[in-house]
């Protein structure tokens, strides 16, 4: 997340009232999470496990529970609640904006795109032309749309993610400041939920199709032409590349890629990263062929244990 200008490290410090390391006009122009950081971002860390990650990465400016060397080039800022803090920053440079109508006035909807009856389009939103957007829909704040996108009913754009630290008292859930990005020529089914990113954006690319019911978790990346049918739960920060195919029901873990053309076929758990073009199927995951002869020799065990007698 981009903020509206740059601010200085002495103002971020006072916003969140903590202690800081590094010039006090130290430019600051965003923040992020750490797999989308840029120079110019904040980044928090509250895990010692992820210290030297964190201060070895894009961000020059590093959000951390315990004083240490600053890196030549960066600036810290010191923090008791490394993850409290970066909420209250996502509040400060993106605090939720009611509304009390349907379309918000600040949300641009292109020539030629059809609105049906009871879909809400919130603050910011831009919707570009030839667009068909079905009855109750939900397009949340900051979303972009491209053009000739097809989005059927009851479809949910930009909740929240899924994101929580766990606390003695319960669950403390990271706000999400992202977007979610729809590319020109996507079709997307029924009932279907695209979160957020936390920080940055979660991103279905051009001429993907997505059938009903399906689930795309924060910051998650979908490339060109891809196929994703029902009931398919993709989980947050996965990169999906171009020409993939997902048939039903396919289950994948968070922060994986999965290359260019594969095949993952039904009911299938992907657990790790896999190459493009190759098909895929089973849980754990692994290529369809062996994966098969492994279910057919399983068959035959029977046979097997009856000529050992």
């Amino acid at each position: 997340m981009k903020f509206s200008k740059t601010q200085t490290l002495k103002e971020i410090a006072t916003i969140i009232n903590c202690e800081y390391v590094g010039n006090e006009n130290f430019p600051v122009s965003g923040m992020n999470e750490i797999h989308v950081v840029e120079s110019g971002d904040i980044v928090f860390v509250d895990h010692p496990k992820y210290y030297e990650k964190a201060l070895n990465s894009a961000a020059t400016i590093v959000l951390i529970n315990k004083k240490v060397d600053c890196p030549e080039g960066k600036a810290l800022l010191i923090s008791d609640d490394p993850f409290r803090d970066f909420n209250t920053l996502t509040k400060h440079f993106r605090p939720f904006q009611f509304s009390n109508v349907s379309i918000a006035s600040s949300a641009k909807i292109g020539e030629n795109t059809i609105i049906q009856p009871n879909t809400f389009i919130g603050n910011h939103v831009s919707i570009g032309k030839n667009c068909l957007i079905h009855s109750n829909v939900s397009i949340y704040d900051h979303t972009i749309i491209g053009d000739n996108v097809i989005i059927h009913a009851g479809t949910v754009l930009g909740a929240d993610a899924f994101y929580y630290k766990k606390r003695a008292e319960g669950f403390d859930q990271l706000i999400s400041g992202g977007r979610v990005i729809i590319e020109d020529n996507v079709g997307i089914g029924a009932l279907c939920t695209i979160d957020k990113g936390v920080s940055g954006d979660t991103t279905i690319g051009e001429g993907t199709k997505i059938d009903n019911q399906v689930h795309v978790g924060h910051d998650t990346v979908i490339g060109k032409k891809c196929l994703i049918a029902s009931q398919t739960g993709i989980a947050g920060c996965v990169i999906i590349e171009d020409e993939v195919t997902l048939w039903g029901q396919v289950g994948t873990t968070s922060g994986i890629t999965i290359g260019a053309k594969a095949v993952i076929l039904g009911q299938t758990g992907v657990t790790k990263s896999v190459e493009g073009g190759k098909s895929y199927f089973g849980t754990p995951i692994e290529e369809s062929r062996e994966k098969l002869k492994q279910l057919a020799n399983i068959k035959k065990i029977p046979e097997i244990l009856n000529k050992l007698k």
